[in-house]
């Protein structure tokens, strides 16, 4: 396993100028890291490689789901819709304490792989229960969600499909919870077995049962697809939480601690996850319900607008937004290994530390290669698709509907290039994501509190129909990314000044193991 299993130890005088040296010396690597080829998965370059393959395969399935949906029946394209925002509640759980592992188990210098894998399966215990219970108020209120999720026109008829993919809700949650961790635990390899296993289910399932080449006997609807979807969610969560044990148990094989005992929730591996989690489930919590504040706002323009949102969202959000994701995913994690890095060399149980600007550079240094690479990406991505007009086609297809097609192509050429800014400044937030949360924390506040926020109470007071409602959306959506662009950059640039002055407080890190 490529997972390091040996007692972190270094001496705080260690002043050596290359940060792969100073992982080795404190993990025991012996080389592992700087000597692996670039396409190893510890290597920055092979984790965007298995990363990029992992998220391309639900975005494939994604976008064929609604094409699968729109020649059932064209009107029920909305209530696929209601599986995206079921999943926008859920994001607030798996974006909370699943995404202070980059900081906690990310530090590959500091803590020993004993307590990196205990804390995974706290993680992982904790994200079960609070999955299981939001499934379980999904489905008791499924009605009340689709009164404001679901068009007036199919809400009725999306109850059963709601109460169906509600369920979901606790398996993305042990999804996420597995993915996270094992990316900090340079193990990309196990959420690729999540997605594969999940893609590979319901690609099987939809031609047999729902696609256009099935046998002519079966006769599917959209409930059809929603119990396919949550099968196979079950399916890659469980293939992908197998795995993890079994991988989990050949490395502590070599380990003092066994493997029961590393299995058993630990106080203080969740008081270390809760004190990084705790920034990032804010962050979520304001973020998605804002965003949920606006999607009932655009619900209530009617079908055809709102199934042009649901289909502008899912080219946005699909494949296009793939290398953004990888690139992300490597960022945060290979940021996360430099700052153990340079606490590991510091010393782990100071509180504040001077930063040189080389320390910096070194530590931002994953998320700049990603900044640089995403850009690029991004520009031609631009051209390609505002020059081609195929956006209309696409959501033709995804839609059946020449009305929906019309209103996407709209939306897109209003606001597609604003993503350009979305996409740096995810790269961008990596650095404080995997470095100190709660600047993670303070920049989303601040665009969702000055921006967003007063657009949500605007909306709402203006009277919209559906012929101007775009003329209000277009600022809203298109302008909070590139005012995010600005705050995180502003955000960036005092936290390194911040840490370069040494006035920057660090939590202290504690085993559990």
């Amino acid at each position: 396993m490529a997972i390091d299993d040996s007692k972190p130890s270094v001496q705080a005088t260690d002043n050596r100028d290359d940060d792969e040296r100073i992982e080795e010396a404190v993990s025991g690597a012996r080389g592992s890291v700087s000597r692996a080829p670039w396409w190893n998965r510890k290597r920055y370059f092979g984790s965007v490689l298995f990363n990029v393959v992992t998220f391309l395969l639900p975005a494939l399935y994604g976008t064929l789901s609604k094409l699968w949906v729109a020649q059932i029946d064209g009107s029920k394209v909305s209530t696929t819709d209601s599986y995206t925002y079921i999943g926008v509640f859920a994001e607030v759980i798996n974006e909370g304490l699943p995404r202070g592992v980059f900081v906690v188990v990310g530090d590959r210098s500091s803590r020993s792989i004993q307590s990196r894998v205990n804390i995974t399966y706290t993680l992982i215990y904790v994200q079960s229960l609070l999955g299981l219970l939001l499934s379980v108020i999904f489905c008791g209120a499924a009605a009340n969600f689709a009164q404001t999720f679901v068009p007036e026109e199919t809400r009725q008829a999306s109850l059963t499909y709601i109460r169906i993919s509600s369920f979901s809700t606790f398996f993305s949650a042990i999804s996420a919870a597995v993915a996270a961790a094992t990316r900090a635990l340079d193990r990309p390899d196990i959420p690729l077995v999540i997605n594969t296993t999940a893609t590979t289910v319901n690609i099987i399932l939809d031609l047999a049962l729902i696609s256009t080449v099935r046998a002519k006997s079966i006769h599917p609807t959209v409930n059809t697809q929603a119990a396919i979807r949550l099968t196979c969610d079950g399916c890659g969560a469980l293939a992908g939480l197998i795995y993890f044990i079994f991988m989990s148990r050949k490395v502590l094989s070599h380990t003092p601690v066994g493997m029961r005992a590393a299995t058993k929730p630990n106080f203080i591996a969740l008081k270390q996850l809760v004190r990084a989690g705790i920034f990032t489930f804010t962050e979520s919590a304001v973020r998605n319900a804002l965003y949920l504040w606006l999607i009932s706002n655009i619900v209530s323009m009617g079908n055809n607008y709102a199934t042009a949102w649901g289909v502008f969202s899912t080219i946005r959000w699909g494949l296009i937004m793939v290398p953004v994701q990888a690139l992300e995913a490597s960022s945060v994690t290979f940021v996360g290994h430099k700052w153990g890095a340079w606490r590991a060399k510091i010393g782990s149980q100071v509180r504040k530390a001077r930063a040189t600007w080389l320390d910096i550079y070194r530590i931002a240094q994953p998320a700049l290669r990603s900044l640089a690479i995403v850009f690029f990406i991004e520009i031609l991505l631009f051209i390609v698709l505002a020059y081609t007009g195929g956006v209309r086609s696409f959501a033709f297809y995804l839609s059946n509907s020449d009305t929906v097609s019309e209103i996407t192509e709209m939306m897109w050429r209003s606001i597609e290039w604003c993503y350009i800014f979305y996409a740096l400044s995810t790269q961008m937030a990596t650095v404080l994501l995997a470095t100190q949360p709660r600047w993670y924390l303070y920049q989303s506040l601040g665009s969702n509190i000055l921006y967003v926020l007063p657009w949500c109470i605007a909306v709402t007071k203006i009277g919209m129909t559906e012929e101007n409602a775009w003329l209000y959306h277009r600022w809203v959506f298109g302008g909070s990314l590139v005012v995010s662009f600005g705050i995180i950059l502003f955000v960036d640039v005092v936290w390194a000044l911040w840490l370069r002055s040494g006035r920057s407080e660090m939590a202290p890190i504690e085993e559990s193991l």
